[in-house]
């Protein structure tokens, strides 16, 4: 907020009221806070006695002033304190940045009021202090320095820092000079960006340097200017406050001023040092293949054709909008610089770091285009800083290799548009207003924008400043226009039907990935033959295990119960409604189709507890017609112990236990069982809406049959033939007993079934519910079962 005064005057408004005023006008702040916030009752003391400690070799005993009158007594082991200095002091009942508490106590027998602090313990290092040492205490050196003072002002440690959250569409604002005209217009205050005034010395940059742009695609403007006589030494102590307050370490004066400006004007700037730019001449160019560049951090990278350097004659110097060389950096010798102000292509810079695996400042602030118009200013800036800092001395000249399109770009001013898209009524005089505020020029009709608001191009975004300065919450509240029919549709009145099914049978529901690895095929022993191995591939997955679309959700439904087991939960009763993709022939793209999977292990679930669970949600979602049949076709499965489901003659899914097999290498301890059933074939037999049925008036006729049937013949073809022999009058068939055993011939079972049977317009007769029974056995002998006798 300092910074930022220097350019627009917003005294008198509080930090809370700025971040809200910010961002309803368009700039969103994320959050706000004040440096030194954390550290409270730390002072400035002066040292008035030191004497040693009685009991201790390593300890004294000191007598400071702050501020209170009589000086109170500190004891500390730092050896590098004397009498007159300064320092600071955390008092009794004070608190350091990283949370620790001072109180008073006694070390040795002697009574100590607090604490004498160290940079690291004001969470401070050497660079923000350079003439400070880190092994000791914090010796202060600022001017007009007084006892008692808060340290927070006396090392200027009371900075408010804003963070704002800057869009992709918005490079001009990852600046302090693009946030002050943001801040300007939206406190309608003065702005005050005044052009950098450089005085220059003697000779011409021409005389030392060349450029040359071999890509000026790429590299829409190449700005140099020189420095000779270079002074390598800290910065000041303002420079130094605001780098730290913007999270920039400072370093020395040269690499400082370089990070300053990008700060200020969002440009980023490169210094390069003229002793190793052999031949005098900066060429940028495309990389060579196979060119190599040791990097400032150290790293030697390999260069690509499509990447842009700035090279010598005979070396590349620097990644271009990327990262500079190992010797273009400032060392402690140079004596003579380049700055380099250029703009680079932002695709290009975008490409070329993600290849390098790289991000940093410079190529965060490129890759979103920046303007080519601020090379010169930035530049000129950097030159300024070094004059005012006494750095070195400005060579005459400059180099300006400009290949970009100056020409503005026109938008039409439309204001009843403009007024009609919002909703509002702004007079096209106050239109005008607001647009000169942004530093637009009004041309007529035509809206010229200046060259740093590159995300202005339609008449929406004009309309969209408008706004955003008129302010937003002074735009009425409207109801809708015209009607808007909403509700589910069937289809999701039917997903939503069987999620409330499953979760009032006790299931969680779960979600998993739609891509997997091949080799889940392999662990639920799926034939090498199987066309479910035929996957869409992702080209670009985030690794082998992800790097299939799955046609079968019984991988994702067992990973899930593994890690369950895994975990040492005693049960588990899951499911997920998920999606499978299948390869269709001749066609591009999959058939998704929506798949209900079924997941349990535990001592309360078997076989038929699924069953139930599944028969149960078929009866609530009006599905009928269902039918099981016994199958040993999918591998995944325990052969004699699952079933197809079958529903209106076509396979609906499979139900049954899990194999053995697969439960060991899923490391599944337990049975388990698995159910999954096609979601479209369900919804395509779903019955009729249901109407009501009155409480039977007459009488049920109930009779029990008791079978005697090979072994192998299923239950389910029993009720079959019975239901179908019985007629509309069988209400219900209850199966009560099945029976092997001593009684029973080798290869046969005993089943035993309740009829219930009603008519609903008068009472059935003996004679009727008879010949019912007499039509069921002579169904079932056709299949093979008799009455027991």
């Amino acid at each position: 907020m300092k910074w930022l005064a220097d350019y627009v005057d917003v005294g008198g408004i509080t930090a809370h009221e700025f971040a809200e005023a910010m961002t309803m006008s368009g700039s969103k702040v994320e959050g706000y806070e004040t440096e030194g916030a954390k550290i409270k009752n730390v002072v400035v003391g002066k040292v008035t006695q030191i004497v040693r400690h009685p009991d201790s070799d390593h300890m004294f005993i000191c007598q400071v002033d702050v501020g209170t009158g009589a000086p109170i007594q500190i004891v500390t082991g730092a050896q590098n304190v004397r009498a007159g200095d300064y320092v600071p002091v955390a008092m009794h009942d004070s608190w350091l940045p990283d949370g620790t508490h001072i109180k008073k106590g006694k070390l040795r027998g002697v009574e100590s009021n607090g604490m004498l602090c160290s940079l690291a313990e004001l969470g401070l290092t050497t660079h923000d202090f350079p003439y400070a040492i880190e092994d000791g205490i914090f010796i202060l050196q600022e001017p007009d320095l007084t006892p008692g003072q808060d340290i927070q002002s006396a090392i200027g440690l009371n900075d408010t820092c804003v963070e704002f959250e800057i869009t992709s569409n918005r490079p001009d604002c990852l600046s302090v000079t693009g946030l002050a005209r943001e801040a300007a217009v939206t406190f309608d205050k003065p702005l005050n960006i005044k052009a950098p005034v450089v005085k220059g010395a003697a000779g011409d940059i021409h005389s030392y340097l060349s450029v040359e742009v071999t890509a000026p695609a790429l590299c829409p403007r190449y700005t140099a200017r020189m420095v000779k006589n270079i002074k390598i030494e800290p910065s000041p102590r303002w420079m130094r406050e605001r780098l730290r307050a913007s999270g920039v370490r400072p370093i020395n004066n040269i690499v400082d001023i370089t990070n300053y400006v990008m700060l200020e004007y969002g440009q980023p700037m490169h210094a390069f040092d003229y002793k190793y730019v052999e031949g005098g001449k900066i060429v940028v160019r495309n990389a060579k293949p196979g060119e190599t560049i040791m990097t400032l951090d150290g790293v030697t990278r390999t260069l690509s054709p499509e990447m842009l350097v700035i090279a010598d004659v005979s070396k590349p110097s620097a990644v271009a909008g990327v990262m500079g060389g190992e010797y273009s950096g400032i060392m402690d010798d140079t004596n003579m610089i380049v700055f380099e102000s250029a703009c680079f292509d932002g695709p290009s810079v975008r490409t070329t770091a993600k290849k390098l695996g790289m991000r940093t400042e410079a190529s965060g602030r490129f890759e979103k285009q920046l303007d080519p118009a601020t090379t010169i200013p930035a530049v000129q800036r950097a030159c300024e800083l070094v004059e005012l800092l006494g750095a070195g001395e400005v060579i005459g000249g400059m180099i300006d290799a400009d290949n970009a399109c100056h020409e503005p770009r026109r938008i039409k001013l439309e204001p009843e548009w403009s007024n009609q898209f919002l909703g509002i009524e702004v007079p096209v005089g106050e239109m005008r207003r607001i647009l000169t505020r942004l530093e637009c020029k009004i041309d007529g009709d035509d809206i010229l924008p200046p060259s740093f608001r590159s995300d202005l191009e339609h008449k929406a975004d004009i309309a969209e400043e408008i706004a955003r300065f008129y302010g937003y919450d002074k735009i009425p509240v409207t109801a809708i226009r015209g009607t808007a029919d909403g509700g589910y549709t069937a289809k999701q009145k039917f997903e939503r039907l069987i999620n409330q099914t499953l979760l009032a049978q006790g299931l969680y529901e779960v979600a998993t990935y739609s891509f997997i690895s091949p080799k889940y095929y392999d662990k639920i022993n799926l034939p090498a033959n199987s066309p479910l191995r035929a996957c869409v591939t992702i080209q670009n997955p985030l690794g082998e295990d992800t790097s299939v679309m799955r046609t079968t959700t019984v991988p994702s439904m067992l990973e899930v119960l593994a890690r369950n087991y895994n975990n040492r939960n005693k049960a588990a009763a899951l499911y997920e409604i998920g999606t499978v993709y299948l390869p269709q022939e001749g066609r591009e793209l999959p058939d998704e189709r929506p798949v209900i999977t079924l997941g349990l292990y535990g001592d309360a679930y078997d076989f038929f507890a699924l069953k139930g669970i599944v028969e149960t949600l078929l009866r609530a979602a009006g599905v009928d017609g269902c039918e099981y049949e016994s199958s040993a076709e999918d591998a995944a499965f325990h052969p004699g112990r699952c079933a197809r489901v079958l529903i209106g003659g076509k396979c609906a899914g499979m139900i049954g236990e899990v194999h053995p097999a697969v439960c060991e290498n899923y490391q599944i301890g337990t049975r388990a069982y698995i159910a999954y059933l096609d979601e479209t074939v369900l919804f395509e037999n779903v019955a009729p809406e249901r109407g009501y049925s009155p409480l039977p008036r007459f009488p049920a006729a109930t009779r029990d049959l008791a079978l005697i049937c090979d072994d192998a013949l299923p239950v389910a073809a029993l009720e079959k033939a019975i239901r179908s022999a019985v007629g509309s009058t069988l209400e219900e068939l209850t199966l009560f007993d099945v029976y092997r055993g001593a009684q029973v011939a080798d290869g046969k079972k005993s089943v035993a079934y309740s009829l219930t049977m009603r008519a609903a317009d008068r009472t059935l007769t003996d004679e009727e519910s008879d010949a019912a029974v007499k039509r069921a056995l002579k169904a079932l002998r056709t299949i093979g079962a008799e009455l027991r006798s």
